[in-house]
């Protein structure tokens, strides 16, 4: 079973990437962009049928090597 999952730095956390991303949006003419934010995704293959399962094994994926969660968020945003 596939599951997705999106690591972003929490909203307080600076982000120089997405502020360097968001300067050369600016300069090749992309005007209305407020802010950028960058993150991970990940797409993990699970040797699991039920997708509850599924999802908890990511979770703990994420809490224990994925996302540094003092600066770090994470999503499972889908399961296939």
């Amino acid at each position: 079973m596939k599951v997705s999952a999106i690591i972003t730095l929490k909203k307080d956390v600076l982000d120089p990437q997405g502020k360097v991303i968001h300067k050369t949006l600016d300069g090749m003419g992309f005007k209305d962009v407020n802010e950028v934010r960058q993150g991970k995704y990940f797409e993990i293959d699970v040797k699991e049928n039920d997708p509850k399962k599924a999802q908890k094994i990511v979770e703990d994926m994420c809490n224990k090597l994925l996302a540094n969660l003092v600066i770090e968020n994470y999503k499972i945003i889908e399961i296939q």
